[in-house]
């Protein structure tokens, strides 16, 4: 109490470092949790068979189990994983549990890292990627640590021009572990390329011209015909030899109708029903086929194996992983920066997506839950202490923790999750309850005579006791949390922790603190300034809230007094 303003300047400081505190440890949406299972993500060129994939995954779990002595089993499933199509693939890493091996989930896959090196080339990409059972039941994307953002826009060569780019920046950067692109260019096609004036010289429509070959390739149902009780579809489609070869496809035709103009009978390649010799309808129309190859050329190209869409536009997704206990909040600021090196034209839109965005989600809504947590005590303080004063003196020691906790937490090397940080606003519940305890007990020495000084000394004198009790209580509830092992001790574990550390580390400065700016602002309500703010609140409170509170208690007894005013012995309720 003698140095007060030396506390002051010490609160400002601890509060001063939330910034630089929250920078150094980070965020990330879920803890690094070892659920001993991690997967190992196989994708081949387009053209690779079942049996080539099948043949890569076993080699790369073979020399996993032969040099892992903490791997339990694998398992190999072909043609499945992040793409659809044979060339993908992915092999799961079972391991022993916790107790039985001396190494950690993260540890091990470091080593796969190394393992699977030499198997990875410009063909194939291999990658791999901690489960997390909470991210894969809710569908975001990679498990454990791992960012992800989409660059959208109208042209798929660009798209997949800026996402190469924008991985090949991440792959210079350290700490993005195997970064990947969610496009494969490679799946062969035929593209089909219409002469938009011949084929409408010839009475051919691009859609006639796409209704000929889907029926030609892949059938349409024209009719059906019953054997007994089945009934069957009557199907039209090219045989299969003339659908396998290209050059068949020239041979085929499709309809014309040209008003006034007949089909020479040697670019027909069938007969027209109802027509006249010259290929005309009795009603002047002409109706005849044409061969594709007058029309149409036939290209060979390449193209995605699929395309995703946002909002209209063609969107490539941009993945990678991240060592254990990073800020995913940090990796995600630097691939954006990395984005805005591309200078990409404006059309083209980049942001962030699966647990990425879940993670700015959640950070939104922790910010919107610590805003109201305030609003909601402050309103329950003033009314507890008819105060607007000491409501604010109590709430300014909850900025005092939050350092603390952030300390804690870099302390033990993790990073700030959306489950620590359920476990910031149970540490403004401890802290809060400390400073009730200790402002209720001065107000209540003062209304009985002492002066404030001795009053302020006597009560954080008589309630040190009770707030050590409660903070060691505390404190060893949270040990078997951070000590536990098992499924869900990182979860455990980073709650325990920040709780523990915050409210250990912080309540020498909240003790010191409380009785510091409650004998500051019961100076400041002395002044003028302040005197005059109580003066007009005061009047805020006669002249509009008595009134109500009058009006309203006045009416709750009316409306519950039954008397028999007629003495008829009847009671009636004058209010109703």
């Amino acid at each position: 109490m003698r140095f007060r303003w030396a506390v002051v300047l010490i609160c400002v400081l601890t509060v001063a470092s939330i910034f630089p505190l929250y920078k150094f440890v980070g965020m990330a949406f879920l803890p690094d949790e070892d659920e001993s299972l991690f997967q190992i993500n196989v994708r081949g060129p387009q053209g690779t068979s079942l049996s080539g994939t099948q043949s890569m995954l076993d080699r790369i779990a073979r020399d996993v189990r032969a040099q892992m002595p903490e791997v339990q089993n694998t398992l190999v499933l072909a043609g499945f994983g992040r793409g659809s199509g044979p060339n993908n693939g992915f092999v799961n890493v079972s391991l022993k549990p916790v107790s039985e091996r001396s190494r950690s989930q993260s540890e091990l896959i470091n080593q796969t890292r190394g393992i699977i090196k030499k198997y990875s080339s410009k063909e194939y990409q291999v990658s791999v990627s901690a489960s997390s059972s909470i991210a894969g039941s809710i569908g975001l994307g990679r498990g454990g640590s791992g960012v992800g953002v989409y660059i959208a826009g109208p042209d798929m060569v660009k798209l997949t021009g800026y996402a190469n780019a924008l991985v090949e920046k991440m792959k210079e950067d350290p700490i993005f572990r195997d970064p990947d692109t969610s496009v494969e260019v490679g799946s062969p096609e035929i593209r089909v390329v219409i002469d938009r004036t011949k084929a409408a010289d010839l009475g051919v429509r691009a859609g006639d011209v796409a209704q000929a070959l889907n029926i030609l390739a892949a059938g349409q149902i024209v009719s059906t015909f019953s054997a007994g009780s089945e009934q069957y579809d009557v199907v039209v489609q090219a045989d299969e030899q003339y659908r396998r070869d290209r050059s068949y496809l020239t041979q085929f035709t499709v309809g014309s109708s040209n008003v006034g103009r007949a089909v020479q009978p040697g670019n027909a390649s069938g007969g027209n029903q109802g027509s006249n010799s010259n290929g005309t309808t009795p009603s002047g129309g002409a109706v005849g086929t044409v061969p594709l190859d007058r029309v149409v050329k036939l290209t060979e190209g390449l193209s995605p194996s699929s395309i995703s869409r946002l909002n209209r536009l063609r969107q490539v997704t941009v993945s990678a992983s991240l060592p254990p206990n990073s800020s995913e909040s940090d990796a995600v600021a630097k691939i954006q920066e990395y984005a805005a090196q591309l200078q990409m034209p404006p059309e083209y839109l980049t942001g962030v997506t699966g647990q990425s965005k879940e993670l700015e989600k959640a950070y939104d809504a922790f910010l919107y839950a610590f805003l109201l947590s305030f609003v909601f005590m402050y309103l329950i303080l003033a009314a507890q202490f008819e105060s607007f004063v000491h409501p604010i003196t109590i709430l300014i020691t909850l900025p005092l923790s939050v350092p603390f906790a952030l300390l804690s937490t870099a302390i033990a090397g993790q990073t700030l999750n959306i489950f620590s940080a359920l476990g910031i606003l149970l540490l403004f519940g401890i802290v809060k309850k400390n400073a009730i305890l200790q402002i209720d007990h001065t107000n209540t020495l003062r209304s009985r005579g002492m002066g404030r000084y001795d009053a302020i000394i006597q009560a954080n004198r008589d309630r040190l006791r009770p707030i050590l009790m409660t903070t060691l209580a505390l404190v060893a509830g949270m040990i078997p949390l951070i000590l536990g092992s098992g499924a869900g001790a990182a979860t455990n574990r980073s709650i325990g922790i920040l709780v523990v550390g915050g409210q250990s580390m912080c309540l020498i400065l909240t003790l010191l603190a409380v009785p510091v700016f409650y004998s500051l602002f019961d100076d400041a309500s002395d002044t003028p300034f302040f005197r005059g703010i109580g003066d007009g609140l005061g009047k805020v409170k006669s002249k509009i809230m008595r009134p109500v509170v009058n009006t309203f208690s006045s009416t709750l007894r009316t409306t519950g007094d039954l008397r028999d005013e007629d003495g008829d012995g009847r009671e009636r309720d004058s209010a109703v």
